[in-house]
């Protein structure tokens, strides 16, 4: 397919698996360049002379002079309507911001930027799977007892919390040591070499999730956290492979998992991070050894993704759904700069959560997949009126997959994001 071919109208699927730079040009068909420019309104000219000349040359700005821009219909509901519903395209289109706005005036970069937004937000196959309102009404976390002891308690843990870095830096490295000295006897097989990312990452034989009647090997461990007599049970594996594909989803069917939290994009500063492990259209299922999957809805939000699979198995027949939320929101380094953001992700896996071991993987399964297992675990206390220790969270992540949350960065925003939490619970106790 000819990159410069500007009147080619791209399909998802076309997109999805084109290189990225034939991406850059498909993205911009004659249809979207069109409806991205409506959307701009006045500010068109200046994002087609200089992002769509960069991409299709003098014609770029030719489509964006035909653009008609006194229709009556809403300028979203109308560019929604010309990319077919189809969400990831749109999300495709508008992730070149960068390029597009090079040169462009700083009105004009936020005006898109809210254009970018409230497209995320709307695009969803289907109806939608949940809105802005309920997201954050789930940030909003709350004890469900208020009384003056339980109010006692939140204060002390705030101030419990509120440590000098020096302090959270000491706490950190004393976990060093926290490693259970276990072997890797399953990982470090020469047949299963090729099936870990990462040579230096494996599971611990002893809590290793073992796939089939033949006890399989996939880098994954079982992760049980017990805090104030609760167990919170969790699956934390790698970004899958393309050859270990199908032995997640089998990973995901014998625990009878409904939830995957994807803590990564599958490319990050140029490094893939993670393989493309899903359906690609809605039309056309992912086939696999044992089973064959379906994208049955998806809901593209500013920080993460909603994805619904039926996945079906080959041999019986039988349907099992399974729910992804991939956070996107990461930065290639360092940790996210809004906590709340995060919180609401949280709080939203938590409640879509029903049956099996929250199944939880970043690229490696240790740094941002700990910072999700120790939060959630707090969250989950904080909300029954039970007490909590960061420290001892991570110490049991440790004994039972080694190097759970890696950087002292990750440690520190634990503490972050936990302490924000509990000083709006304070406010709002001081407040009423």
């Amino acid at each position: 397919m000819e990159s410069t071919h500007l009147h080619s109208v791209a399909t998802k699927e076309e997109v999805d698996l084109c290189t990225p730079g034939q991406k850059t040009a498909l993205v911009f068909s004659s249809s979207s360049v069109q409806g991205f420019g409506s959307l701009l309104g006045p500010t068109r000219k200046a994002v087609g002379w200089q992002g769509i000349q960069n991409l299709h040359g003098d014609s770029g700005q030719d489509q964006m002079e035909k653009v008609d821009t006194s229709q009556t219909e809403s300028p979203l509901d109308s560019f929604a309507a010309q990319q077919g519903g189809l969400g990831a395209y749109v999300n495709k289109a508008l992730s070149l911001e960068n390029t597009i706005l090079r040169g462009c005036d700083v009105g004009t970069t936020q005006r898109v930027d809210d254009i970018r937004n409230v497209v995320w937000e709307r695009a969803c196959t289907g109806p939608q799977i949940v809105s802005e309102v309920e997201l954050t009404q789930m940030g909003l976390i709350q004890p469900l007892i208020l009384s003056i002891k339980e109010q006692s308690v939140i204060t002390d843990s705030l101030k419990m919390l509120q440590k000098t870095e020096f302090g959270i830096f000491q706490e950190f490295m004393s976990l060093e040591f926290k490693n259970k000295p276990g072997e890797f006897m399953y990982g470090s097989k020469l047949s299963n070499r090729e099936k870990n990312r990462y040579r230096d990452i494996l599971p611990y034989d002893s809590t290793r999730v073992p796939l089939g009647e033949n006890k399989d090997y996939i880098n994954a461990s079982y992760i049980r956290i017990i805090n104030s007599g609760e167990e919170y049970f969790y699956i934390a594996t790698q970004g899958p492979l393309p050859g270990t594909m199908d032995d997640f989803w089998q990973m995901v069917l014998e625990n009878n998992s409904d939830v995957i939290v994807m803590i990564t994009r599958e490319l990050e500063g140029g490094i893939v991070k993670c393989h493309h492990y899903w359906p690609i259209s809605l039309s056309k299922p992912l086939e696999l050894r044992s089973c064959r999957i379906f994208l049955k809805n998806y809901q593209m939000l500013r920080d993460f993704v909603i994805r619904i699979f039926q996945v079906v198995k080959k041999s019986t027949g039988t349907s099992h759904f399974v729910k992804q939320m991939q956070f996107t929101n990461w930065p290639d380094h360092g940790t996210p700069t809004s906590v709340d953001d995060f919180i609401k992700y949280i709080r939203y896996v938590r409640k879509s959560h029903f049956t099996g071991p929250l199944v939880v993987h970043c690229s490696a399964g240790v740094g941002r997949t700990g910072v999700f297992i120790c939060v959630d675990v707090v969250f989950c206390a904080i909300e029954k009126n039970l007490t909590f220790n960061i420290r001892n969270i991570v110490s049991q992540m440790r004994q039972q997959r080694p190097g759970m949350i890696q950087t002292q960065e990750q440690y520190k925003f634990c503490y972050k994001v936990v302490l924000e939490v509990l000083r709006k619970i304070v406010s709002n106790l001081n407040w009423k």
